[in-house]
């Protein structure tokens, strides 16, 4: 296994939280100096809150942690990719590396429909890698709106 998939591997339990608290199954992991520092996952309905994404959630605790909002020695590893307002907030705390798992064809901004993470007008752009174990990423979102979209039968 990969460092990567190592990383990924874990961003997925995250998600797996997620999933069993019908959200959305995304989850992340911080790393710094190869070291999860933070975890997080989606819990948008059960806060009833817009802004409580994997990624903000991860972002936010990662800050705390090392002490300032500048967060240029941390790879951030989420499951899917992600949307306008996680990819804002990837460029504005400077993280220099997005590891993601599967395209976001629904609202994706790091290549999908945007590429808010290397638009060359804003002053930090960042690394990207993608598909690091996309068919399991894939395969539990899939599994969640299938059950979502029965539930709502």
């Amino acid at each position: 296994m990969s460092e990567q998939e190592y990383y990924m591997t874990e961003a997925l339990i995250e998600a797996k939280k997620a999933f069993a608290l019908n959200e959305v199954p995304i989850g992340a992991v911080m790393v710094r100096q190869g070291e999860i520092i933070a975890r997080g996952y989606n819990l948008r309905n059960s806060a009833k809150n817009p802004l409580c994404h994997a990624e903000i959630d991860v972002i936010n605790k990662s800050a705390e942690i090392v002490g300032d909002w500048r967060l240029e020695d941390c790879t951030l590893y989420v499951t899917v990719e992600p949307c306008p307002m996680c990819a804002g907030a990837i460029v504005q705390s400077r993280i220099p590396k997005v590891v993601f798992g599967t395209r976001n064809s629904k609202a994706g901004c790091a290549g999908s429909i945007l590429n808010i993470l290397q638009e060359p007008r804003f002053n930090h752009q960042v690394d990207i890698e993608e598909n690091v174990l996309q068919q399991q990423c894939a395969e539990l979102m899939k599994e969640f709106f299938k059950s979502f979209r029965k539930k709502k039968e």
